[in-house]
């Protein structure tokens, strides 16, 4: 099962700086609204043979005091009900805040699972000064440095005893799972009611209206599988929360619990940004991938719209490119058949194995055909590749100088790869290992 926390807390006592030494990376799922970007950081962290999902609630938000600790209020609002876990970090140096009682206050009444991180915490003499954050009422407190690493392994430790890792139930492990995922009011819940036949999920046009993921078994047209997505209906009193951070967490959830991704996107807006972010992330977590035009029937067509349309939607996605792009409309069911008969495609091709011997002869011509640059003089010589026992196409090309073989030979093996093998949806990941 997947586990997501969420790192709070009013600005500045270090969030973005905590997230980027967990996940040794900076990655960002971006938002225009108004002309202000919001950035919302995830990334996965693996601990002790564990991993997990964290979010960075961190974001710009407007001047008026009222409406800065609004916003931060409904962020800490949405983390308290999406994540497994809290990770409430305040800063040593300025103390407890009026704005970090009212966080706490908001922690202690959810019954939340909440860890308190004082952050800043880089010298021995401002031990002294932690005691005080025991008056939030959170429980223990953890001191650590964002910035040098001191104590977040004894805080990481804590973190993953206070999660819970289980492996999925043994009789749903050979069924597939798809996500319907993509941004607010882009068609999703109008999908899976035509893919279902029924009504099941309600449908408004106003953005953010999913709340809860429910999972669907399928079981027609010689298909079995789940099908996963946010449904039930939002009241419009709070359609006004922050519907990007709640879709990114969301989203987040959908893609690591699926095999197969079907991203929607708006035929009538074309790609955006968050479409782009969305699909990364899918491509990071290694899932299949299959991408919707939604409300192809709304779009007027001439002679080359629908290729011209495909090839924009391609060139956006580079380098990783190689996926199904089907063009539909959940309202008059156009290729509603082919959506699934698709997604089961992906889904069988993110669990093929290549036999070693096939594989090596057909990467051993293309290594003789074109050999990895030399590098100071010295020769790379790749003798071997296998591919991995891994749940996501996972290859280990054996050689004698790894660390010197470039990005751009490695697109040139993938691409091989795929020349002579059906991985179409489906991410690669290559590894080049010693002899």
């Amino acid at each position: 099962m997947s586990n997501i926390i969420a790192i709070v807390g009013r600005p500045n006592t270090g969030k973005s700086t905590f997230f980027n030494r967990l996940t040794e990376s900076r990655l960002a799922i971006v938002h225009e609204t108004s002309g202000v970007t919001r950035d919302r950081h995830y990334g996965k962290v693996f601990w002790n043979g564990k991993e997990f999902s964290v979010i960075d609630t961190g974001g710009y938000v407007a001047n008026s005091e009222d409406v800065f600790e609004g916003e931060i209020n409904k962020q800490v609002m949405l983390a308290i009900e999406e994540a497994d876990l809290i990770i409430f970090l305040v800063d040593v140096n300025s103390g407890i805040t009026d704005l970090d009682n009212s966080i706490a206050g908001l922690l202690r009444k959810s019954g939340k699972k909440v860890l308190v991180g004082v952050n800043k915490v880089d010298g021995g003499e401002k031990m002294h000064y932690i005691h005080e954050f025991h008056s939030l009422g959170l429980g223990s407190i953890y001191p650590i440095s964002s910035a040098n690493g001191s104590g977040t392994g004894d805080f990481l430790d804590a973190i993953v005893n206070n999660l819970t890792f289980g492996e999925p139930k043994e009789e749903e492990e050979d069924i597939p799972r798809f996500a319907i995922i993509g941004r607010p009011n882009v068609g999703k819940s109008s999908l899976i009611n035509a893919l279902i036949g029924e009504e099941r999920n309600i449908v408004t046009p106003v953005a953010g209206t999913t709340r809860d993921s429910v999972n669907t078994r399928f079981k027609k047209y010689n298909h079995d599988f789940y099908i996963m997505d946010t449904a039930g209906l939002r009241k419009k009193g709070k359609v006004s929360e922050n519907v990007e951070f709640y879709s990114v967490m969301r989203s987040v959830r959908a893609i690591e619990n699926a095999d197969v991704c079907l991203l929607l996107i708006d035929a009538e807006r074309g790609i955006e940004g968050q479409d782009v972010n969305i699909f990364r992330l899918v491509e990071r977590n290694r899932k299949g991938i299959v991408i919707l035009v939604n409300k192809w029937d709304l779009v007027e067509k001439e002679t080359n719209t629908l290729r011209d349309y495909e090839k924009a939607i391609r060139k956006r996605l580079e380098p990783f490119d190689d996926v199904p792009i089907i063009f539909t409309s959940a309202v008059t069911r156009q290729r509603i058949q082919k959506v699934l008969d698709t997604a089961m495609e992906v889904y069988v091709n993110r669990k093929q194995k290549i036999p070693t011997s096939k594989l090596n002869e057909v990467m051993q011509e293309a290594i003789e055909n074109y050999h990895p640059p030399a590098v100071r003089g010295k020769f790379i010589k790749i003798k071997y590749v296998t591919q991995l026992r891994t749940y996501a196409p996972t290859f280990a090309f054996f050689c004698n100088l790894p660390e010197h073989i470039k990005d751009p030979y490695r697109r040139y093996l993938e691409n091989k790869i795929r020349d002579h093998f059906n991985f179409k949806g489906v991410p690669i990941q290559i590894f080049f290992r010693k002899k």
